[in-house]
């Protein structure tokens, strides 16, 4: 009799125990089955999310992220300022060719300068062509203590253009183009009166013509005979 109840006892217990595995199989599976959907929930609504995002903040996102990805160019030394743009016509055998004028000075602000002019059918050609002029066209200007080394004037058809030195903390005492030309020159300090014609071309290029004529103190001296000590005592 006892190893009959033994044996029912152990049969009994073998056969809790595969009821407790099929159980928690059970719960497992239902558990896996929650996670997945919880996943795919989540999923659904990420992606309905983005759909409802829209399309220019996507755009703007993804602009961002390659300006940021993008390396900085270095700036260039040459500066241009556009002193004037005019329409201007010729006349042809058929009529009138209708074009624009565009004058530019380049300048580094290092004691060189040019002035560009050159005409197109369109404005922004016009001035890339005016900028390749000043370009091919440049001057070195003789920049003494961040003025000039001496007074003069300059000419250039009925443009007529004083120049005189000036002390520390003066600053560009001029106007229009012929300001445009000194501050581009690296001049901080200078008094500039225009005589001539306002033209903005013709008193740009007497400028031009002024400080291409100025002189330093050893061409001077070279000239004289003597060194720039003895020129300046």
């Amino acid at each position: 009799m006892t190893e009959e109840k033994k044996a029912k006892k152990s049969a009994k217990s073998v056969e809790e125990n595969e009821v407790k595995t099929e159980e928690t199989a059970v719960e497992t599976e239902e558990t896996t089955e929650v996670v997945h959907e919880t996943v795919e929930d989540a999923v659904i609504e990420e992606e309905v999310l983005v759909d409802e995002q829209p399309r220019g903040k996507r755009e703007a996102r993804s602009k961002r992220r390659r300006i940021e990805h993008q390396e900085s160019k270095p700036e260039s030394e040459w500066k241009e300022r556009v002193i004037q743009i005019r329409r201007v016509t010729k006349v042809v055998k058929g009529g009138k060719k209708l074009s624009f004028r565009a004058i530019v000075i380049v300048g580094n602000q290092k004691g060189q300068v040019g002035i560009g002019c050159a005409k197109a059918a369109e404005v922004i050609i016009a001035i890339q062509k005016a900028i390749a002029d000043g370009r091919k066209n440049l001057i070195s200007v003789p920049v003494f203590n961040t003025t000039i080394p001496h007074p003069i004037k300059g000419r250039s058809g009925a443009g007529n253009v004083m120049l005189r030195p000036a002390s520390q903390g003066t600053g560009v005492i001029a106007g229009g183009a012929v300001r445009a030309v000194l501050e581009l020159a690296g001049i901080e300090n200078i008094l500039a009166k225009s005589l001539g014609s306002k033209s903005p071309l013709n008193a740009a290029n007497a400028t031009l013509n002024a400080l291409k004529s100025l002189s330093t103190f050893s061409d001077a001296a070279k000239r004289r005979g003597i060194t720039v000590t003895q020129m300046l005592n």
